[in-house]
């Protein structure tokens, strides 16, 4: 374990949307493969790594899919599935790379992941694996926002950082305002209050009383998620 090292074991949460790069949907393989570099470099510096990924770049709208008659309930599970296809994804890039890793899913499907069982989850992490979540809780209604932030919880990590497409939490959205202002540091009760849409409000109130900061910052930027693990200050810290 490195001194300069901040973190000992953290959180991270990928969107779908992150994988699928410049395309409309997808998994971009150069992306994948950065992404997976630079989590197998921090993971060489002996942080232990737990990864929540999302599905959005392969099923997103579920607003959309219910106005079509389609349950929410179904809907959100579809999207779990998602989730699952980008887990595999990820694990096969880390493992490419020689980096170990266990794919756990909160849905059982034992044919291509460990169902989750969080002693099982913390003893991976222990012994210098990568985990990375799949399915979301398992639950419809909750977002994989709040899946980070239970995992997080449930695995002792350190901190939730938030890998996104823009530079931190801003207090509009900068891609259609060029006077959006960037915080650097946010209190929980201030996004709560304001609605910031840092993540949902189940995943803020869960890392408040859980006292697990979340670190906020843009993925796209080579070298962020190392930057973020080694302490530098960069994107939005939450806490």
């Amino acid at each position: 374990m490195s001194t300069d090292l901040k973190y000992k074991r953290v959180l991270l949460k990928l969107s779908g949307e992150c994988l699928a790069g410049e395309e409309p949907y997808g998994i971009c393989p150069a992306v994948l493969s950065r992404i997976a570099a630079e989590i197998k470099e921090i993971h060489d510096l002996g942080v232990e790594i737990g990864i929540v990924v999302g599905g959005g770049n392969i099923f997103r709208g579920v607003e959309g899919v219910t106005s079509q008659g389609i349950d929410r309930a179904q809907a959100d599970y579809m999207g779990m599935l998602a989730t699952v296809i980008n887990g595999m994804a990820l694990q096969g890039a880390l493992e490419n790379l020689g980096c170990y890793t266990r794919l756990m899913s909160a849905i059982e499907m034992k044919e291509v992941a460990e169902p989750f069982i969080q002693r099982r989850a913390v003893r991976h992490l222990e012994k210098g694996r990568v985990v990375i979540f799949a399915a979301g809780t398992g639950s419809p209604f909750f977002t994989t926002d709040t899946a980070a932030a239970l995992r997080a919880t449930q695995t002792g990590a350190d901190a939730l950082f938030k890998a996104t497409d823009v530079d931190g939490v801003f207090d509009k959205d900068p891609r259609l305002s060029d006077d959006a202002r960037r915080f650097e540091r946010l209190k929980y009760i201030d996004v709560l209050n304001r609605d910031l849409k840092v993540m949902d409000s189940t995943a803020i109130t869960l890392s408040k009383d859980q006292h697990i900061p979340i670190i906020v910052f843009n993925v796209d930027a080579p070298g962020n998620i190392k930057r973020a693990i080694m302490g530098e200050v960069i994107g939005t810290t939450v806490e």
